[in-house]
């Protein structure tokens, strides 16, 4: 094994509601060839998990923490739970920057309650030395909000050219340019916001895939499970999921030339993400220091399965009124209102989700695989990474931080949750340690190769994930003392990390004149 540079630079790729199997190393049909290049030279995991939504997953990945201990429950709300990183709580990027390093959130932060003054929650007041990003949870690409440098609003040129997703990649490269310069190492966190809603994409890359979903989720499906099983994705083989039993066959679908185009745009802006990546990759290349990198790539959650409802206006820092030049922008999941352009405001909904997911069901929301399964390749050839592997021990986000700790000589702070995974992503044997989840009432646990899980209101369901990963057959009925021992564990860690009880939070929501669905909308 090669001996580690010392001091690695150290990059972490965020894609904002990509789905399992959107990359073509993990069974997708879009062409993703700069991702594939990094999973080449690198690890790729097939039992990664996040948290089901994407505030949580960040505050887990910067603390190596359960999200509810830190504050972030459900999002960046107020009610019940903080609705901001917790100041007190150590960061990745304050270990790394009491180390040396310079670091740069780059991207989409998500983290703080008031996003219009700057504060202590702030990503420049939580081991940031530069942000160059937005503050909420999504926005226009061609006319973001909540946008800023530092803590100074962004004003974006009204020209054609502009991109949020084009931006981010080349402030990136502006972050790696000047850690040279300065001859320091760097921490960048690329948080982008694609391919979360809306649908937004420029012309010219939209245009490839004009066609590719001309026969529709059904038959793209089963040609990504076709893939799956080539590429050997997981360890032994298990039945996929159906189709969504709440969505029609595509054959039976309405307005298919309309629901195309959602696909179509979607894809575009994962080749957008891809493009940014690659871009990325030749500057390393080109400086040398490729191979010196750790560079881990992940989703924060699996794909987004919501439907816009046509005319809702979100808030003032994600959903722009107008264009930059001054058109009314169009927003609802409607065959009238068509995706792609800055002047209208869509996502891709359930079907196309289902497509994402694949093999698994349910969606972001829900802790089921749909909803925490997510791709994660981690590259370090310099570090040990062998070059082309697939690791199919589980890990979690919270794994992050320490593995990040411990490429770069840092030590990690005491009460985290996570684990160290570097020997794991060198090829090393894994614990069989249990891991956790909980939103909106949605509940799981999984140690070894049981999983318990449960919608909030529902029973619980038990799967044995070695021989069905698609969580299709439910074994509770058998296995009643498993169910409760496994259950009774779940409600411990709950009590220890500051886990609110669905109902209890939604009277809360009441209690402040809310009404009680905007608590899992």
């Amino acid at each position: 094994m090669p001996a580690p540079t010392p001091r690695p630079d150290v990059i972490v790729i965020l894609a904002d509601d990509l789905g399992f199997s959107d990359l073509a190393s993990y069974g997708g049909e879009i062409p993703t060839p700069n991702l594939d290049r990094l999973a080449a030279r690198g690890a790729r995991l097939s039992s990664f998990t996040t948290t089901p939504r994407c505030s949580p997953t960040r505050a887990s990945l910067l603390t190596g923490r359960h999200s509810h201990e830190v504050g972030i429950g459900v999002l960046t709300r107020t009610v019940g739970y903080r609705g901001s990183l917790d100041p007190e709580v150590p960061t990745v990027a304050g270990l790394l920057a009491d180390a040396g390093y310079l670091t740069s959130l780059t991207g989409k932060w998500h983290l703080s309650a008031d996003v219009r003054e700057p504060n202590e929650t702030w990503p420049t007041r939580r081991g940031f030395e530069d942000f160059f990003g937005i503050m909420g949870g999504g926005t226009s690409y061609f006319n973001p909000k909540a946008f800023y440098r530092g803590e100074e609003p962004v004003d974006v040129p009204a020209d054609d050219a502009f991109h949020l997703t084009d931006a981010l990649t080349d402030h990136a490269l502006e972050v790696v340019d000047r850690a040279a310069r300065e001859e320091r190492p760097y921490f960048l966190y690329l948080a982008y916001t694609a391919p979360h809603w809306p649908l937004q994409a420029r012309e010219d890359d939209i245009a490839p895939h004009r066609g590719r979903y001309a026969e529709g989720w059904d038959a793209a499906r089963e040609a990504r499970e076709r893939r799956q099983a080539e590429l050997g994705l997981f360890p032994a083989p298990f039945p996929a999921s159906p189709r969504d039993p709440e969505e029609p066959a595509w054959e039976d679908a309405a307005d298919r030339d309309w629901q195309q185009r959602r696909m179509e745009v979607f894809a575009a802006q994962v080749t957008a993400l891809d493009r940014g990546v690659g871009r990325l990759l030749d500057d390393l290349e080109a400086r040398g220091r490729l191979d010196d990198t750790l560079v881990l790539f992940l989703s924060d959650n699996g794909a987004e399965a919501e439907e816009l409802r046509v005319g809702r206006f979100l808030s003032p820092h994600v959903t722009p009124a107008t264009t930059r030049d001054g058109r009314d922008v169009a927003i609802g999941n409607d065959p009238s209102i068509e995706p792609g352009r800055e002047d209208t405001f869509t996502s891709y909904g359930r079907p196309w989700a289902n497509l994402s997911n694949t093999p698994f069901r349910r969606y972001k929301k829900w802790v089921h695989e749909g909803g925490i399964a997510a791709p994660l390749i981690a590259s370090w050839p310099a570090g040990g990474i062998p070059q082309g592997s697939l690791v199919h021990a589980p890990a979690h986000v919270t794994d992050l931080l320490p593995t990040i700790a411990a490429a770069t000589g840092t030590d990690a702070p005491s009460g985290i949750a996570g684990t160290d995974v570097l020997d794991v992503l060198r090829g090393g044997e894994a614990s069989d340690r249990p891991l956790y989840w909980e939103h909106v009432g949605n509940a799981a646990i999984r140690v070894g190769r049981y999983k318990l899980a449960r919608e909030f209101g529902a029973p619980w369901e038990l799967y044995d994930l070695e021989v069905d990963r698609a969580e299709l057959h439910d074994l509770a009925a058998e296995h009643p003392e498993l169910v409760e021992s496994l259950a009774a564990q779940w409600q411990e860690w709950a009590d220890a990390h500051g886990v609110i009880p669905f109902a209890e939070l939604q009277d809360l929501y009441e209690a402040r004149g809310l009404p009680r669905w905007q608590a899992q909308s």
